[in-house]
């Protein structure tokens, strides 16, 4: 993968075992894995992030979920985090919907349906919004509290060997680049 491309972007590891609201933390977040970017740590990093990504709440609580996820796994924290995005108001329907599909299939209850979200949220605010929107996942039921975590973890045990392949692959690639460039240099003294 783009080390140098993910460098430019993410901290230090100096810089954060700097950082005086990381210091509070002690050793717990200046661990190297937590910051380094190697095969390893940045594919757990992904599956961290995709599993935390379909943990119900807001972005905050997926971020506190991927941290410490990421802290207990010794994979990477900032790549963890910016992975939980992926769940985000344009995709959250699409997945909550394969979510429950999923949960009908391994639950074998096919004669629950997914029902429609009938509410308007025009001129609603989100003090009337969100008591509708739980009752609307309540009313889902069984199908997607159990498909909600098989996603997750499907979704993780799938993402994981994909970065570190993916990694491989573009690391291989650059070799041969390196190798090839390397060798008409020669040719061309």
């Amino acid at each position: 993968m783009p080390r140098k491309f993910l460098k430019k972007y993410l901290p230090s590891h100096a810089t954060i075992s700097e950082n005086r609201y990381v210091a509070r933390f002690g050793r717990l977040l200046t661990r190297h894995n937590l910051w380094h970017l190697h095969r390893r740590s940045v594919a757990g990093g992904v599956a961290v992030g995709m599993f935390a990504g379909l943990i119900p709440g807001s972005n905050p609580v997926q971020f506190t979920a991927a941290a410490l996820l990421a802290i207990g796994f010794h994979v990477n924290l900032p790549i963890a985090v910016i992975v939980t995005l992926y769940s985000n108001p344009l995709t959250i329907v699409p997945l909550y919907y394969l979510a429950f599909k999923l949960g009908q299939i391994v639950s074998m209850d096919h004669s629950a349906t997914m029902p429609a979200l009938a509410f308007n949220l025009e001129g609603k605010g989100f003090s009337e919004w969100l008591p509708t929107a739980l009752d609307w996942l309540m009313s889902i039921g069984k199908p997607l509290l159990i498909g909600l975590p098989l996603l997750a973890v499907l979704l993780a045990a799938i993402s994981y060997p994909l970065v570190r392949v993916g990694w491989r692959c573009y690391t291989v690639k650059a070799w041969h680049r390196r190798k090839s460039k390397s060798t008409r240099n020669i040719s061309n003294r």
